[in-house]
């Protein structure tokens, strides 16, 4: 492995969505954007819904992995995202993304107490970083 590279490996519960070398990684942290490059200091932390952006370098394209939150383990030579929920940026469908968005908002429209809305309220902010996660693909 070169110096600059690092292995990263994205799981779900359900399965291993990336494994491979990147020169960099970018994702949602609870606390806003990290960027993670090779020999980065150990952190571990929660990860908000959003896109993992992975760039393997050497001209390869950038992978990009929707993650529903979960939590990121950084050492020197390893990268892992354990996330809740994970979908390859290419298997992402907006119309189906769209969809549940609408069911979500009229299931606010009908929720009675506050955990109810709570947990509505996570779910569309899943959704919206499902959409924009999308949008973001389709630019580049």
């Amino acid at each position: 492995m070169a110096h600059n590279k690092f292995h990263v490996d994205v799981v779900s519960a359900e399965e291993s969505i990336y494994s491979g070398e990147a020169e960099f990684v970018v994702l949602p942290g609870e606390a806003g954007e990290l960027g993670i490059y090779a020999q980065h200091a150990p952190l571990i932390t929660r990860i908000k819904p959003g896109s993992v952006r992975i760039h393997p370098g050497d001209g390869a394209p950038e992978e990009l992995i929707f993650v529903a939150g979960g939590v990121l383990e950084v050492q020197p030579t390893i990268v892992t995202v354990l996330a809740d929920t994970a979908i390859r940026g290419h298997d992402l469908d907006e119309a189906k993304a769209r969809d549940a968005l609408k069911h979500a908002e009229e299931a606010r429209s009908r929720a009675k107490d506050k955990a109810e809305v709570a947990t509505v309220e996570a779910e569309l902010a899943t959704l919206a970083a499902q959409l924009a996660a999308i949008r973001k693909l389709r630019k580049s």
